[in-house]
């Protein structure tokens, strides 16, 4: 059976409405905890950061007790402490980051969105919902021409930016550390997600994680000067 189409999307719709229902399954589970935590965010988690970011970051989608509880990307979660403390580390960030969107916490340079902007079941998307949310990440990307890196975090985030800029992840796989250079693209860097997964199981150590975000910074800096 044909996959179904995406959805057309206004360009400047960067965000799906908090109602969204392109996706049954992940409607579905929203219902679902809705009725159990109707006090969570539950809805899709809008992108987060500065308008003029120069550093794009796409995750996979909300964690359930993470974003998908507070509405901000990365928030609420051990993934968040990872990745916010390492923006604040490279000056992406102002304010102190205390996992709750109400924080204060300003990033300047960056912005987070996700490849998906629901939470799914068991954290995995299936390949028509990533699909379906593609024109939103395109939007994300076409609302900051500012934006000279993007950082992919994970395999699944890497192919919905590839695919976004109307290239085959077949030809430009998922390697972390990996540098990609699309025709008409900004610079794809790769990291393994920051997920306490990875960092439990040392396939990803916050040096490793720090490295990615170097030669981001250095890359920023050369273009700028």
């Amino acid at each position: 059976m044909a996959a179904a189409p995406a959805p057309i999307v206004p360009a400047s719709r960067t965000d799906p409405d908090r109602d969204c229902p392109h996706c049954p399954r992940l409607v579905a589970f929203r219902a679902e905890n809705r009725a159990v935590n109707p006090d969570w965010f539950n809805a899709p988690v809008p992108s987060f950061g500065d308008p003029d970011a120069r550093l794009l970051i796409v995750g996979l989608a909300p964690g359930l007790r993470g974003a998908n509880r507070t509405g901000r990307p990365f928030t609420g979660d051990f993934a968040g402490d990872l990745l916010y403390g390492t923006l604040a580390k490279f000056g992406f960030s102002s304010g102190t980051y205390r996992a709750d969107p109400d924080d204060g916490l300003t990033l300047s340079g960056a912005a987070i969105t996700n490849a998906v902007r629901c939470v799914p079941p068991q954290n995995k998307p299936l390949p028509a919902e990533i699909r379906t949310c593609l024109p939103f990440l395109a939007a994300t990307v076409a609302q900051r021409p500012s934006v000279g890196a993007i950082l992919a975090l994970g395999k699944i985030a890497h192919d919905a930016i590839v695919a976004t800029f109307g290239e085959r992840p077949s030809r430009h796989k998922f390697a972390h550390g990996a540098v990609h250079r699309l025709p008409g693209a900004p610079a794809i860097y790769d990291s393994y997600h920051c997920s306490r997964y990875n960092t439990n199981t040392g396939r990803l150590t916050p040096e490793m994680f720090e490295a990615v975000f170097a030669r981001i910074a250095d890359d920023l800096e050369a273009t700028a000067s």
